[in-house]
């Protein structure tokens, strides 16, 4: 029995604990998928083939001598290189990186899906040092979106999106610091979970902004979401900003009704207008979870300024030495917004951090009325690769910084989102359910009653 690529996850690792299909044969089937597409779509920058067919003829061989096996079983997944692969150097989509020792062990998060038995089929295309929002990489050249192939695939996870849309990976690994999990996942059309800051350890990851990075998943199904979010979660001493809290399973509770819950719609800053496709796709997600109330999210703006200075500053920061011996290997836009970040003054960075938490508290005065909050992702579907600008509520402004202008506010305060796409006439489109910290299972259970209706759901590029 062959297995299409665009079997969820969970069906899959089903299959082969029940032996309808052998591990080598379905890594055999992906890695096959990722010769012929990958060439075109280009989110793959390491492919680990003799890794992916010696894990999946182990987990064959376990399942022959009786052995129980794990929850992904057989299931390829790919992981951003920003991620340790052992073996591999972790560029973090950068040329100076690609220099570097290779890492002698996996991310933290590469370990545990591992050990449920996924398959690792290799690292992902990224923004350079996760510094983008269109995943056009100087470097290893622009990610390109299954679904159009002259448009982007959104940045900075812009291979974890593309591989998970164009099935090349059923889950795919990604970061986001200020939208770089949502962006992609509403340009290439897939499910993404940005958890609460501090949820996912983060250890043996390439940073970027410490105070602002999460780690989370891609996949083309909600289920498959939740059981990779629950299989990665817990604490790991090696991140520090790693929250100490007990496993709190998901999957549990995907099922259960959402009529419990206070949903509503962000206006004001957050509101659509101008903007048809996102506006239709907030549409089609409010009416199928049956929200109509609005709220205003007061400071939204003021949020994202903040988030663009700590980003600045804690990135120039990290980076000050890769700018003062090599400036020159740097792709120059992402060098030269770390060199802005470097002469910013000391007491904007104060000040950013204060309006941060002023933010945090106005949010949760607005939790204390709703339970979720719908907001867009991106204020447009998937831009042609190499454009510079966007038109945006009667302006011509830059593109890229205004990818994440939906998305920048709620990093800034590291709330749980879910991105959920929308398939309109044309390309897809993402919306993000937003809840309070630690709530990502109401984030969940609203996406999987959205997939359950078909109002949201990943669909296979043409061809």
């Amino acid at each position: 029995m062959s297995i299409d690529v665009f079997t969820p996850a969970h069906r899959i690792a089903a299959q082969v604990r029940e032996g309808a299909v052998s591990a080598e044969s379905v890594a055999e089937t992906f890695l096959a998928r990722i010769d012929r597409v990958n060439p075109l779509v280009n989110a793959f920058t390491d492919v680990t083939a003799q890794r992916a067919l010696e894990q999946a003829r182990g987990i064959d061989k376990a399942r022959a001598a009786g052995q129980a096996l794990g929850p992904l079983a057989g299931v390829p997944f790919a992981a951003k290189n920003l991620f340790d692969i052992a073996g591999l150097p972790t560029r973090a989509g950068s040329k100076i990186n690609r220099e570097r020792a290779p890492a002698a062990r996996d991310a933290v998060l590469v370990e545990r899906l591992s050990a449920a038995g996924a398959v690792l089929l290799g690292g992902l295309n990224m923004g350079e040092y996760a510094y983008d929002f269109t995943g056009e990489n100087a470097h290893d050249g622009p990610c390109r979106n299954p679904h159009d192939l002259a448009r982007m695939a959104g940045g900075s996870s812009s291979g974890s999106g593309a591989a998970t849309a164009a099935g090349l990976a059923p889950i795919s690994l990604g970061s986001d610091t200020n939208g770089s999990i949502r962006v992609p996942s509403s340009l290439c059309g897939v499910f993404g979970l940005k958890p609460t800051y501090g949820r996912l350890a983060r250890t043996r990851s390439f940073p970027f902004c410490d105070s602002l990075d999460h780690l989370g998943p891609f996949a083309r199904d909600v289920a498959d979401l939740a059981i990779a979010y629950d299989l990665m979660q817990g604490g790991d001493p090696g991140d520090p900003a790693c929250a100490q809290r007990p496993v709190e399973p998901v999957m549990p509770k995907l099922e259960q009704v959402i009529d419990d819950l206070r949903i509503g719609i962000a206006g004001g800053y957050f509101s659509p207008e101008g903007m048809p496709e996102a506006a239709h796709a907030v549409a089609a997600v409010a009416l199928g979870l049956g929200a109509t109330r609005r709220v205003d999210l007061a400071g939204a703006e003021i949020a994202r300024a903040a988030a663009f200075l700590v980003t600045n500053v804690e990135s120039a920061t990290f980076h000050l030495d890769r700018l003062r011996e090599r400036a020159d290997d740097f792709d120059p836009e992402t060098r030269d917004r770390f060199l802005a970040g470097a002469m910013l003054p000391a007491a904007w960075y104060v000040q950013a951090q204060r309006a941060r938490r002023w933010f945090h508290d106005a949010m949760m005065r607005v939790f204390d009325e709703v339970d979720l909050i719908i907001a867009p992702a991106t204020p447009c579907p998937a831009p042609l690769v190499g454009q510079k600008t966007l038109e945006l509520r009667g302006e011509t402004v830059p593109l890229r910084p205004n990818l994440g202008l939906f998305t920048q506010p709620i990093s800034c305060i590291g709330l749980p989102v879910a991105a959920v796409p929308v398939f309109g006439a044309g390309l897809p489109i993402g919306v993000q359910i937003i809840a309070p910290p630690w709530r990502e299972d109401w984030c969940l259970r609203a996406a999987f009653a959205l997939q359950q209706a078909g109002v949201c759901e990943a669909r296979a590029p043409a061809s």
